[in-house]
């Protein structure tokens, strides 16, 4: 699976450390910047990350900041992107399961790496349950014309 990652400098340790983890669980990763912990804008980062979500280049999205909620808001511009804000284990099998979401965002501040790590695993191995959920994801896309 190839697996889409950015961040901004607050999260560039976290994308770091998340990058060694996921290739040394076989997935490929195409790696979006930031290379550094020098001050940028998340936009810039965030945005390119999920555009290659959406338009098929990866599979699933991983976008980091400080707090997780500029690069959600940042991804959820995208068209085709469902981008879910997780802070713990449950929201990140959730945001799967019942959003068919196609990138977790997280907010490095506020996650152990730990939290971080089994979260990015959760949420990459979680299916869609689809039925009902179906229904509310054509819905969620029908605003966006999708």
């Amino acid at each position: 699976m190839k697996i889409a990652i950015s961040a901004d400098h607050a999260g560039f340790e976290l994308k770091e450390l998340l990058i060694n983890e996921l290739k040394e669980s076989g997935y490929d990763v195409a790696d979006y910047g930031t290379n550094s912990t020098d001050s940028i804008d998340y936009p810039d980062y965030s945005y390119v990350a999920a555009k290659s979500v959406a338009e098929g280049d990866n599979e699933l999205g991983i976008i980091i900041c400080g707090s997780g909620v500029g690069v959600s808001i940042t991804a959820n511009k995208v068209k085709g992107i469902r981008a879910a804000n997780c802070f713990n284990s449950e929201m990140a099998a959730l945001a799967r399961q019942h959003n068919n979401a196609n990138v977790i965002c997280l907010g490095a501040r506020f996650l152990t790496t730990e939290q971080a790590t089994e979260m990015v695993n959760i949420f990459l191995t979680t299916e869609f349950e689809g039925g009902r959920h179906q229904r509310r994801v054509d819905k969620i896309h029908s605003l966006t014309g999708c």
